[in-house]
């Protein structure tokens, strides 16, 4: 007899799996459920919106730069204004630092923790219909609660997360996220308006034959970055860069391989800042089973001294990494 679709389960929804989890929590006493829910929430938004860009004039440059200099997109400060919202209303964060904001943003309430966020990466692909994505990263407030936020709550290392993930915008949207118990994704099924766990207990291949690498700027790495490059060619590895982090990273979560962004002629630090995208990447990765640093530095042990910070990453399948970091880098 043929299966009938009624029969099949819709499987876990993210909601009564942040509950089930609940106890794994250092601090179980709810709010960290909450917080994850909202961002959840907004990013049900933020795809709502991403899914009809090309139906409505909210596509291309808004004229304006962010605070790393990059041309903000008008799809970057509507997501920023969809997470801020939501993480406000929810009353659990304290502050927001984002991409798109110079300073970190004082929310005003009572809560106990701090989100350090890129609403939308991966902004110059979105014109052409290529995967975007979400980037968080989730700290505990150091300084007394109903105090101004102190630079020891926004300046923290990436070991203090209490838990990150990302969304991505693609084919398909997915929600990944560690709260330092593993890591699992959840895919959202339009029709319901629920993510529902779909990669349970995720990990990443310890090794893998992909790499990625904007290779156009390879005159400009240092000579241990193009003898690694060239190691890889040698052994035949795949080349696949996409140029929006959370699909090149998501990518080789499943697949297995490394990312890389080293720091070049023009930038020696890189490109990707610390606190908030490659803090957040690093804790999923490591969770999975992977590695990343900043080619001489676990990522997640740099004391931040800025919330622009930037940094040179690489991050992916544990021995490539390691064998990346042979080179000298």
């Amino acid at each position: 007899m043929e299966h009938s679709r009624i029969a099949d389960s819709i499987g876990i929804a993210l909601d009564r799996f942040i509950k089930n989890k609940q106890e794994q929590f250092q601090y179980a006493s709810g709010e960290l459920s909450q917080l994850l829910r909202d961002i959840a929430l907004a990013s049900k938004v933020v795809n709502r919106e991403v899914n009809k860009a090309g139906l409505i004039d909210i596509m291309g440059a808004l004229g304006s730069q962010n605070s790393a200099g990059d041309e903000q997109q008008k799809l970057d400060v509507l997501a920023h204004i969809r997470f801020s919202r939501a993480l406000t209303k929810g009353g659990e964060v304290a502050a927001l630092i984002s991409e798109e904001t110079e300073s970190f943003e004082d929310l005003n309430n009572d809560g106990k923790y701090i989100v350090a966020m890129d609403p939308l990466d991966g902004s110059s692909n979105i014109d052409v219909n290529v995967s975007i994505g979400t980037i968080f990263s989730v700290y505990r407030r150091k300084s007394p609660v109903g105090t101004p936020i102190q630079d020891e709550d926004i300046l923290q290392r990436g070991t203090e997360q209490v838990a990150a993930g990302y969304i991505l915008y693609g084919s398909s949207t997915m929600l990944v996220y560690t709260t330092g118990h593993g890591v699992n994704g959840f895919t959202y099924e339009h029709s319901l308006g629920e993510y529902f766990l779909s990669h349970p207990e995720m990990k990443m291949s310890l090794d893998g034959s992909i790499f990625s690498i904007n290779e156009g700027s390879f005159k400009s790495f240092s000579p241990a970055v193009k003898a690694y490059i060239d190691y890889c060619k040698d052994q035949n590895y795949t080349a696949r860069y996409i140029g929006s982090l959370v699909a090149d990273l998501h990518r080789n979560m499943l697949k297995g391989g490394i990312y890389i962004y080293p720091g070049t002629a023009k930038n020696p630090n890189g490109k990707l800042r610390l606190v908030y995208e490659c803090n957040a990447l690093a804790y999923v990765t490591e969770q999975a089973g992977g590695l990343a640093t900043d080619g001489k530095s676990r990522i997640m042990d740099i004391q931040p001294t800025a919330l622009h910070q930037r940094t040179p990453f690489y991050v992916g399948s544990a021995k490539m990494v390691e064998k990346a970091m042979s080179f000298g880098l």
